[in-house]
C-alpha cells in the first residue's frame, strides 16, 4: 500500500471483511482435518515414503491446472462466487478421501481438491484486495491469519478425532458439513459489482517506471491482447516472486504432509502429539500472520520476510541438529512463525505489478506456488527413503535461506533503484 488511509471505512466493507474472514477460515480447516489422520491413511495403505509423497503431490497437481483457470472464471463469475461456491465442492472432495481404498483412487481425489482448492485460493485473495483497497490500508495478512486460525482448528480436530479413533468417514462428513454452511452464509456479505471497482483508474504514464500503467484488462477477455506486451521488468518480478511463494510452500508442506509422519516414525510419538507438529506450525503462523500487518506498515515488506527467513532456517536447523520431540515442535512454530507474511506479501506485490491485467499477477504466483506445494512431498519423500525423513526436512532450511536471499525483490522497483 502506497499510503494508508484515515477515513472512515465503509459499513459494506466491513461486512464484506468478515466475509472473507469467514472463507479463508473455512478454507483453511477443511483440509487440515485430513492432516492428523496421514500416519493412519499411510499405514493402512501401506505406502513408503516415496510412494507417499507421490500420492500427496496429487493435490498440488491439482492445483496447477485447476489455478490456470481461475483468472478467467473469476473474470466471468466474479471471485465472489467462486470462492464461497468453490469451498463447497472442495469440503465435497475432503469427504470423498475418506472413501479412497487404494492410493490410485486418493491420489484422483486429491488431484480434484486440489484443483477446487487452487480457485478458491486465488478468489479469496482476490475479493480480499478487493476489500483492502476500500481499506487503504494493509489487511491481508489478518485473512492469512484466520486462514491459519482455521487451519490449527481443523488440525486439532483432526488430531482428537485421530486420537479418540474416530472412524474418519464420519469425522469428515462433520467438517465437511459445517465449513460449507460457513462458506454459504459468507456469501451474502461479499461485494457486489466488477472485480476492479474499488480500484482507482491509472491512465496517465508514471515518469519514474519503465513502463505505462494503463486501466486493468479483464482476465477472461483480454489475456492474448495483454500477453504479447508484458513488460520485461514485470516477468522478471513474477518469476522471482513465484520462487518466494514457491519457498513457502515448501515450509508449509514441510508442516502439513510430513510433522506428523516424523514425529510419530523417527521419534516415537503418540497420535496425538504427533499430530501437534502441524499445530504448532499453523499456531505461530497465525500469530505471524495476525501482528504482520503492523510489522509490515511499521518496518517494510522486505525486511519481515527476510527475518522470517532467518527464524525458518535457524529453527528447523536446530531442530533437526538436536532431535526429540520438544525441539521439533519448536523449530515447526519457528518456520510457521518465520514463514507467516511471505505468502500474503508475493500475491500483493504481484498483483500491484504495472502493466498487467486484473488478476493476472496473482494467478501467476499462485499457480507457482502451487508447484512448490506439487514438488514438495515427492522431493523429500524421495530424499527421506534415500537418506531419512531428518535429511528430507532439511530442504526446510533451504527454503528459509531462499526467503533471505530473495526477500529484497518485495521491495518496489522504484525503491530498489
Amino acid at each position: 500500500m502506497s499510503a494508508v488511509s484515515d477515513s472512515p471505512v465503509p459499513d459494506r466493507a466491513r461486512q464484506a471483511r468478515l466475509a472473507v474472514a469467514a472463507l479463508f477460515f473455512t478454507n483453511g480447516a477443511l483440509f487440515a482435518n485430513v492432516i492428523p489422520r496421514y500416519p493412519q491413511i499411510k499405514a493402512e495403505l501401506g505406502l513408503s515414503n516415496a510412494a507417499y509423497g507421490t500420492v500427496l503431490a496429487g493435490f498440488p497437481l491439482g492445483a496447477l491446472v485447476g489455478g490456470l483457470f481461475a483468472a478467467a472464471l473469476i473474470g466471468r463469475f466474479r471471485s465472489s462466487r467462486v470462492a464461497a461456491l468453490g469451498i463447497v465442492l472442495l469440503a465435497a472432495a475432503i469427504l470423498g478421501i475418506g472413501f479412497a481404498p487404494t492410493a490410485a483412487l486418493l491420489a484422483v481425489v486429491l488431484l480434484m481438491g486440489g484443483a477446487v482448492d487452487a480457485l478458491v485460493d486465488v478468489a479469496q485473495n482476490a475479493h480480499g484486495l478487493r476489500v483492502q483497497r476500500l481499506y487503504g490500508r494493509s489487511i491481508v495478512n489478518s485473512f492469512h491469519g484466520v486462514w491459519s486460525i482455521g487451519s490449527v482448528t481443523g488440525g486439532l480436530m483432526g488430531a482428537a478425532a485421530a486420537g479418540l479413533q474416530v472412524p474418519l468417514v464420519a469425522h469428515l462428513s462433520v467438517a465437511a458439513a459445517i465449513f460449507a454452511a460457513v462458506a454459504l452464509v459468507a456469501y451474502r456479505f461479499l461485494l457486489p459489482g466488477p472485480e476492479d471497482a474499488e480500484r482507482v483508474p491509472a491512465t496517465v504514464a508514471d515518469p519514474n517506471a519503465s513502463a505505462v500503467i494503463e486501466p486493468p484488462v479483464p482476465a477472461a477477455r483480454g489475456w492474448r491482447r495483454w500477453a504479447g506486451r508484458v513488460p520485461r521488468a514485470a516477468v522478471a518480478a513474477l518469476a522471482v516472486l513465484g520462487v518466494l511463494a514457491a519457498c513457502g510452500a515448501l515450509v508449509e508442506d514441510a508442516g502439513s504432509s510430513w510433522a506428523a509422519v516424523y514425529l510419530s516414525g523417527d521419534l516415537g510419538a503418540d497420535a496425538i502429539t504427533a499430530g501437534l507438529g502441524f499445530v504448532a506450525l499453523s499456531v505461530a503462523m497465525t500469530v505471524g500472520r495476525l501482528t504482520g500487518d503492523r510489522a509490515v506498515d511499521r518496518f517494510g515488506t522486505a525486511a519481515v520476510v527476510r527475518a522470517g527467513g532467518v527464524l525458518v532456517a535457524a529453527g528447523m536447523g536446530l531442530a533437526l541438529a538436536w532431535p526429540t520431540v520438544g525441539t521439533t515442535l519448536a523449530g515447526f512454530a519457528l518456520a510457521g512463525l518465520g514463514v507467516a507474511t511471505l505468502v500474503p506479501a508475493a500475491m500483493h506485490a504481484a498483483d500491484e505489478l504495472p502493466g498487467l491485467p486484473a488478476g493476472a499477477g496473482l494467478t501467476v504466483v499462485s499457480w507457482l506456488l502451487r508447484v512448490g506445494f506439487l514438488l514438495s512431498p515427492p522431493v523429500v519423500g524421495i530424499i527421506a527413503d534415500a537418506a531419512g525423513l531428518r535429511a528430507g526436512l532439511l530442504t526446510v532450511v533451504v527454503a528459509g535461506l531462499g526467503m533471505l536471499g530473495l526477500g529484497g525483490w518485495l521491495v518496489p522497483r522504484r525503491s530498489r533503484r
